[in-house]
């Protein structure tokens, strides 16, 4: 059975609810990230200064082809806390990519993130049929390789000099991956960690 390419859903769980990023969003985008360089450190825009960037940041996911942009809606306050997406999906080799993700800081070491990815790890094997979801990040982003290895997923290799940061210096690209047989573990384990606050 060929898997489905991801289209525009709304996936809800107890602490954010995932949904379709649109121009709505950049208010509260902004509220929660603005000239924050913490937040866009490792990611190939710089901090934003005023509305209309984070406006262009959301415009550049909106108008990606290979990209189905979330927006990550706090459920206690209704508000957009940050993006996350689906990318280079390829349906006939059941194979997807997670990544250009990024939180307001306040809700960094919470619980959004590991549900985010809850949600869209269960979206990809168990609806959409895929049989392997990746991730990409820079070398120097630790933070981010830790939150990827606590999902379950595998170390797969390093992509030397894969692309130009915006400082002009070159980025090596970390590559992992969980396969759908590898799921029914990370999803207990990151059910049970959810469960314990």
């Amino acid at each position: 059975m060929t898997a489905k390419t991801p289209a525009p859903v709304t996936l809800t769980g107890s602490h954010v609810r995932l949904e379709p990023l649109g121009r709505h969003h950049v208010a509260d985008l902004f509220a929660v990230a603005h000239k924050d360089e913490e937040v866009f450190r490792w990611l190939s825009w710089s901090a934003p200064q005023h509305e209309s960037d984070v406006a262009a940041i959301v415009e550049g996911y909106l108008t990606n082809a290979g990209c189905e942009p979330f927006a990550v809606i706090a459920a206690d306050s209704g508000r957009a806390v940050g993006i996350t997406c689906y990318y280079d999906c390829n349906a006939r080799e059941e194979w997807v990519e997670i990544g250009g993700t990024w939180y307001g800081r306040s809700v960094w070491r919470s619980a959004v993130n590991t549900e985010a990815k809850l949600l869209l790890l269960t979206h990809a094997f168990e609806e959409l049929g895929m049989g392997r979801v990746m991730w990409k990040t820079d070398n120097l982003n630790e933070r981010s390789q830790n939150a990827i290895k606590r999902l379950g997923a595998q170390y797969e290799g390093t992509f030397r000099r894969a692309r130009r940061r915006p400082d002009g210096t070159w980025r090596d690209t970390v590559y992992f991956s969980m396969l759908a047989e590898e799921w029914p573990a990370a999803k207990q384990r990151l059910t049970e960690r959810l469960a314990a606050g």
